[in-house]
């Protein structure tokens, strides 16, 4: 590994907690908050998980979220 990349540690090709914290340290991708604003994701959206993980060979984000209605999706936003 050349320490600018990060690889997956899971089965499911996605990243731990603290593998995400070192991909936005590191600028391999971008904070949580910067994707949910390009986005267009607004405050009033509670967010309730969130995962990074690749796919074909890019990362994205995979997020939970609750609407103020009560509605929950998943939204699917790219981490790079």
């Amino acid at each position: 590994m050349t320490g600018t990349s990060i690889l997956p540690a899971n089965a499911q090709g996605c990243l731990s907690n603290r593998e995400i914290q070192e991909a936005v340290s590191s600028g391999q991708i971008k904070s949580l908050d910067q994707v949910l604003r390009e986005a267009g994701v607004d405050s009033s959206q509670s967010v309730l998980s969130v995962q990074v993980c690749d796919q074909g060979g890019g990362l994205i984000y995979i997020i939970g979220v609750l609407s103020p209605s009560g509605e929950a999706q998943n939204l699917v936003l790219n981490a790079q």
